[in-house]
Protein backbone atom coordinates (compact mmCIF):
# COMPACT_ATOMS: atom_id res chain seq x y z
CA UNK A 1 0.00 0.00 0.00
CA UNK A 2 1.54 3.44 -1.28
CA UNK A 3 0.42 6.86 0.22
CA UNK A 4 1.56 9.90 -1.57
CA UNK A 5 0.71 13.37 -0.02
CA UNK A 6 -0.62 15.60 -2.70
CA UNK A 7 -0.26 19.59 -2.18
CA UNK A 8 -2.87 21.50 -4.61
CA UNK A 9 -2.12 24.77 -5.64
CA UNK A 10 -3.39 26.97 -7.92
CA UNK A 11 -0.88 28.99 -10.86
CA UNK A 12 -1.12 32.10 -12.39
CA UNK A 13 -3.25 30.95 -14.68
CA UNK A 14 -5.36 29.94 -12.76
CA UNK A 15 -4.73 25.88 -13.56
CA UNK A 16 -4.16 23.07 -10.90
CA UNK A 17 -0.46 21.83 -9.96
CA UNK A 18 0.14 19.42 -7.58
CA UNK A 19 3.56 18.46 -5.39
CA UNK A 20 3.64 15.10 -4.40
CA UNK A 21 5.13 14.02 -1.76
CA UNK A 22 5.76 9.47 -1.22
CA UNK A 23 5.52 8.02 1.84
CA UNK A 24 4.88 10.62 4.06
CA UNK A 25 5.00 10.90 7.88
CA UNK A 26 1.96 9.24 9.68
CA UNK A 27 -0.20 10.78 10.80
CA UNK A 28 -0.09 13.72 8.65
CA UNK A 29 0.47 16.86 10.72
CA UNK A 30 -1.88 19.37 8.96
CA UNK A 31 -0.26 22.31 10.56
CA UNK A 32 2.77 21.33 9.47
CA UNK A 33 1.46 21.11 5.73
CA UNK A 34 -0.39 24.17 5.79
CA UNK A 35 2.86 26.16 6.65
CA UNK A 36 5.20 24.19 4.03
CA UNK A 37 2.55 25.39 1.35
CA UNK A 38 2.06 29.03 2.89
CA UNK A 39 6.44 29.07 2.56
CA UNK A 40 6.23 27.41 -0.83
CA UNK A 41 3.77 30.04 -2.71
CA UNK A 42 5.55 32.97 -0.53
CA UNK A 43 9.21 32.12 -1.91
CA UNK A 44 8.07 31.26 -5.54
CA UNK A 45 9.98 27.92 -5.16
CA UNK A 46 8.38 26.24 -8.18
CA UNK A 47 7.41 27.83 -11.78
CA UNK A 48 5.50 26.12 -13.85
CA UNK A 49 4.35 26.86 -17.57
CA UNK A 50 1.43 28.76 -16.21
CA UNK A 51 3.61 31.09 -14.38
CA UNK A 52 4.39 30.94 -10.25
CA UNK A 53 2.01 29.38 -7.63
CA UNK A 54 -0.20 31.78 -6.43
CA UNK A 55 -2.40 30.40 -3.57
CA UNK A 56 -3.37 27.31 -2.13
CA UNK A 57 -6.00 24.92 -3.25
CA UNK A 58 -6.09 21.97 -0.82
CA UNK A 59 -4.11 19.08 0.43
CA UNK A 60 -4.89 14.90 0.29
CA UNK A 61 -3.34 11.95 0.75
CA UNK A 62 -3.65 9.05 -1.91
CA UNK A 63 -3.38 5.73 -1.10
CA UNK A 64 -2.85 2.88 -4.11
CA UNK A 65 -3.48 -0.92 -3.89
CA UNK A 66 -1.71 -2.74 -6.71
CA UNK A 67 -2.38 -5.94 -6.86
CA UNK A 68 -0.33 -8.34 -9.34
CA UNK A 69 -2.36 -10.48 -11.32
CA UNK A 70 -0.66 -13.60 -12.57
CA UNK A 71 -1.34 -14.89 -16.35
Amino acid sequence: MAKTLEMQFTNEDGKTTTVSIENPKEPVDTGAVSAAMDTIVASNAFLTVGGPLVAIKGARVVERNVEEVQL
